[in-house]
């Protein structure tokens, strides 16, 4: 059975706040970083799966990114998929 790698990056919604991202944008500042306008934190998860061919490995971490990995009222996601060589 192929084995497929996947990176789900997982971010707030743009219309939701992130008060992480802008804690860690007024800390850039008084560390002398200057410019940054806009800073947003999320999360991305990488994981393995055995799957029987791509269409499969596919909807099975839309279902994971769905239901479990992303908070689908607050958060988006995006699937990065490719097969193990």
């Amino acid at each position: 059975m192929p084995l497929f790698h996947a990176r789900v990056q997982v971010s707030l919604r743009p219309s939701v706040l992130d008060p992480a991202g802008e804690a860690t944008r007024a800390a850039a500042a008084r560390l002398g970083v200057t410019g940054v306008q806009r800073l947003r934190i999320g999360k991305c998860i990488e994981l393995s799966l055995d799957a029987p061919d791509r269409a499969a490995a596919q909807a099975q971490l839309e279902l994971l990114s769905d239901r479990l990995l992303a908070n689908p009222v607050i958060e988006d996601w995006t699937l990065d998929l490719v097969e193990a060589d």
